[in-house]
Formats: C-alpha cells, sequence, structure tokens
C-alpha cells in the first residue's frame, strides 16, 4: 500500500502563504489525489482535488487561494495556498481517492498574528 507523508505545515500571519507537499512511497501518477482539512471541532472537508490528468476542483472557501498541482517527475502532490485566513488553520491531509483510498498523518497550519 502507498504510504502519504505531508509537509510544509506552519505558523503564518493572516495573508501569508505556505507551499505544503504529499510524498508517497510509490508512484500515484495514475490516482486521483486530494487534499483535505480539519480544524478543531468541525468536521474533515475536502478542500481540493487534482485527478490524473490535472483537473482539479476546490470548495468554495479556498478558490481563488489555493492551488493542488502534481510533479510529473516525482510521487509528489502540491498545495499552494496563498491569502490565508484564520478560519484556515487546521490540520491538512493528503488522500489518495482511488480505491483502496489511503490518508496521510496530517500537517499543522496555524494562522495567527
Amino acid at each position: 500500500q502507498v504510504q502519504l507523508v505531508e509537509s510544509g505545515g506552519g505558523l503564518v500571519q493572516p495573508g501569508g502563504s505556505l507551499r505544503l507537499a504529499c510524498a508517497a512511497s510509490g508512484r500515484i501518477s495514475e490516482f486521483y489525489m486530494g487534499w483535505y482539512r480539519q480544524a478543531p471541532g468541525k468536521q474533515r472537508e475536502m478542500v481540493a482535488t487534482i485527478t490524473s490528468s490535472g483537473s482539479t476542483m476546490y470548495a468554495d472557501s479556498v478558490k481563488g487561494r489555493f492551488t493542488i498541482s502534481r510533479s510529473s517527475g516525482e510521487n509528489t502532490v502540491y498545495l499552494q495556498m496563498n491569502g490565508l485566513k484564520p478560519e484556515d488553520a487546521a490540520v491538512y491531509y493528503c488522500k489518495k481517492i482511488t480505491n483502496p483510498s489511503v490518508w496521510g498523518q496530517g500537517t499543522q497550519v496555524t494562522v495567527s498574528s
């Protein structure tokens, strides 16, 4: 089974940017991938997805601010987050959506002045 490890989280001020990376232990170029987040007291929600051909979808709350992408030459999916807001603070998880689904452990994003 493919393992996923997220990185790039941290503390940023409102309006700041972060780039998250999801590194896979094996080939993921064929798979439907996504980024999800879970804030304290809330359900985990989909943030962005990307197909094997590069088609993307975004939650309305992040549209225009976040960009999901994947590298052709490496087993990595990225999430570029710009214009961060306090409500974006959460643990961000990478997911292999294609069955069997796989979750990463998550990386913490804190947005605070």
